[in-house]
């Protein structure tokens, strides 16, 4: 085993060949496959931190931004009694913190020609995470000596409409939906209702935040329970929804199915993967195309090692012969070619493992590749480096890389030495 292990490092190292011009391009073309399992292994390994860091990234943001499990009506309608239900949630196990939301499609004007539609989200307390990315002025419901309630906007919305901090925009409320009969017309309530004015509130911004998915950013605009309640006109103790959060997001799935066992119909539950489906089906088919994708880089590399080798067998021809007539057997042959063809991956494989650390390390300190927030979700490119996928990663390439060198070392170990010394 010395012996062939000895002869695979002298032909890696590009050994003397039958001639100059010979011996030069068969290094050139092991350097070659070398470079190919590195480029392989290096893609592969970042598209896999990339595609590793959108789902945390994203997830995270989700998660932050919401809630990971949401309890509401599903008839559709405000949860009455929400404080009771709200301590029972609480009792929960796993349950950390239950928060009381309002939330109404309203209207917003700046000025006469500043108008749009946003998602008024009312709350006693802001969720943590966007309390870490307000860029202006606090998050904070507080009312100002005017009496006008504090709101927190989007940064996408705020320079859409041309809103800052300190800035007194106007908020409409619209009535319920009018009600209909079971042949369609409006029905004597619905008609009332329709003909309601809508409930008007003034708001003084306090804040902006971004969190560069560019759906919330440009859509919701946070204040307290209380004046959403006022402006919205529901009861004292109504909510649109209770949203859960837990000590681990990867309970969600256990927990709502929890309350949907405990608590009786209309009361239901959906965890942020099923409220967000859209976005998360886009992040696991990223997670699930791009490795194979990116694999088949590796599959090339390895077939490039088949050709390496049998170039090197047609040039170490004689020399093969001769190490038979010396006595070596032809299973010490073949195991020369895949320890040979074990060498290329290994260093390919350590090449591709160090490329890849370092420009995941580089992107995460300097932020080199900017991404579109409105496509993306994210200013920059995120990427997470995990340990157990450079394992898996250099452990399938390596043994590609052996399984490879199989079909030349099986013809090298076939050679007849006297044909092979005679070869020219």
């Amino acid at each position: 085993m010395r012996f062939e292990r000895f002869m695979a490092w002298r032909y890696l190292r590009g050994a003397e060949g039958r001639a100059g011009e010979g011996r030069g391009f068969l290094r050139f073309i092991t350097y070659v496959s070398i470079g190919g399992v590195a480029v392989g292994v290096a893609a592969l390994l970042l598209a896999l931190a990339i595609v590793r860091g959108f789902s945390s990234e994203i997830e995270e943001k989700i998660t932050g931004f919401g809630a990971h499990v949401q309890v509401r009506s599903l008839l559709g309608e405000p949860l009455g009694q929400a404080d009771s239900l709200r301590t029972q949630l609480a009792s929960l196990d796993h349950v950390e913190r239950v928060a009381p939301v309002v939330e109404r499609f309203v209207i917003l004007r700046h000025s006469r020609s500043q108008i749009d539609g946003v998602a008024l989200w009312g709350t006693r307390a802001p969720p943590g995470y966007l309390e870490e990315r307000v860029t202006s002025g606090a998050f904070s419901f507080a009312a100002d000596s005017a009496g006008h309630p504090g709101a927190v906007v989007g940064a996408t919305l705020a320079q859409r409409l041309g809103l800052a901090v300190g800035d007194v925009v106007t908020i409409f409320s619209m009535p319920d939906e009018a009600a209909t009969s079971a042949s369609g017309g409006l029905t004597a309530g619905g008609a009332a209702a329709a003909m309601q004015a809508p409930r008007v509130k003034q708001f003084r911004i306090t804040g902006v935040f971004e969190t560069s998915l560019a759906d919330f950013d440009d859509l919701y605009v946070f204040t307290g329970l209380d004046a959403a309640r006022e402006l919205t006109g529901a009861a004292a103790g109504e909510v649109t929804r209770l949203d859960l959060t837990l000590d681990r997001v990867t309970r969600a799935d256990s927990v709502a199915a929890q309350i949907q066992e405990r608590f009786d119909f209309p009361v239901g539950a959906a965890t942020v993967y099923q409220v967000f489906s859209g976005l998360f089906a886009w992040v696991n088919l990223q997670e699930s195309i791009t490795p194979l994708v990116i694999g088949v880089i590796i599959l090339v590399a390895a077939f490039n090692i088949i050709s390496t080798l049998l170039m090197l067998m047609v040039e170490k021809t004689r020399e093969m012969g001769v190490l038979r007539s010396l006595g070596a057997s032809g299973t010490g042959i073949q195991r020369l070619f895949v320890g040979l063809g074990l060498l290329i991956g290994m260093v390919g494989t350590a090449l591709g493992a160090l490329l890849a650390l370092a420009l995941g390390l580089l992107q995460k300190r300097y932020e080199l590749i900017p991404l579109p927030a409105e496509a993306y979700y994210m200013t920059t490119a995120p990427v997470e480096l995990r340990a157990l996928d450079f394992v898996l990663v250099s452990v399938v390439a390596v043994a590609l890389c052996a399984a490879a060198s199989y079909v030349p070392a099986r013809a090298a170990a076939r050679l007849d030495p006297v044909r092979a010394i005679q070869f020219r």
